[in-house]
């Protein structure tokens, strides 16, 4: 299976928390790309941190890797000029160039996952799904489902763009990276990269809330849970963010204690990246 994570240096925490989970769950090679940049003050995923991550797969499968892959050149030449100064750092948008990068543009399917995603279960089913036709499969983002049309008024179709599976010859042959970084270099959008995914995603699936959900506490039927912002309105509005390498947050916000085998082992690990 063929992971994809893009960031710099701040997600390794979340990276091995994920690959822990990957590994907990399938059984299957997983080939593991990382995208990451250096560019005017982006620390980028270091070397070392990748170098132990492919040990650390390759104990339990010969077959698998972590590839490390610095796509700075390629982001350079097609900077997303108008949201450069987003919330989120550039390397957010860094998925979108994927079309560009020897290594993946060659692949047939290529899982993206954010690095605060958490797999419960087999992924196999979801990942090896039938794709003739779609560019992307995704799950509806719990919020922005509700305000963002792209195929008629009241159709549901925006997806969170934190799990997405692509069909990397479709979305070649569509054009479908090369819009959505055209649309981040030319247009200010709130959510740049998620934005330009789904107004550049013509044929797209979308799965159910388990293959990516993004509520404060998964269930039973949960495959891969997203650690994403959420919004609480009691006793006052505000964003709530957790992430899985805070542990105690986890613990004592979320109440969710069915990743204590993973964390254990997070924290023996941590100190190699």
């Amino acid at each position: 299976m063929n992971i994809l994570y893009c960031g710099d240096k701040g997600i390794s925490d979340g990276v091995l928390i994920s690959i822990l989970s990957l590994l907990k769950h399938n059984n299957e090679p997983l080939e593991i790309f990382i995208l990451t940049i250096k560019y005017e003050g982006v620390v980028p995923f270091t070397k070392k941190a990748a170098d132990f991550l492919d040990k650390l797969v390759k104990e339990k499968n010969a077959k698998s890797f972590v590839k490390l892959i610095d796509a700075t050149s390629i982001f350079v030449e097609n900077l997303p000029k108008k949201n450069m100064g987003s919330y989120f750092t550039p390397c957010s948008m860094l998925r979108l160039y994927a079309d560009k990068v020897p290594e993946l543009k060659k692949l047939d399917r290529i899982l993206y996952l954010d690095y605060d995603v958490v797999c419960r279960k087999d992924i196999s089913e979801f990942y090896h799904m039938d794709m003739d036709g779609i560019e992307a499969a995704g799950v509806l983002d719990i919020y922005g489902r509700r305000f963002y049309h792209y195929h008629g008024l009241f159709k549901q179709d925006y997806m969170n763009s934190g799990v997405m599976l692509f069909n990397m010859p479709e979305c070649i042959k569509t054009g479908m990276f090369e819009k959505a970084v055209e649309l981040c270099g030319k247009r200010w959008m709130m959510l740049a990269d998620q934005a330009a995914l789904n107004k550049s995603i013509e044929k797209r699936k979308i799965m159910p809330l388990k293959y990516n959900d993004q509520r404060e506490r998964p269930d039973s039927n949960t495959v891969l849970h997203h650690f994403s912002n959420n919004f609480k309105f009691w006793p006052y509005f505000r964003v709530q963010k957790v992430k899985p390498y805070e542990i105690e947050k986890v613990h004592k916000v979320l109440k969710i204690f069915d990743y204590d085998e993973i964390f254990e082992e997070y924290n023996k690990l941590k100190g190699n990246l």
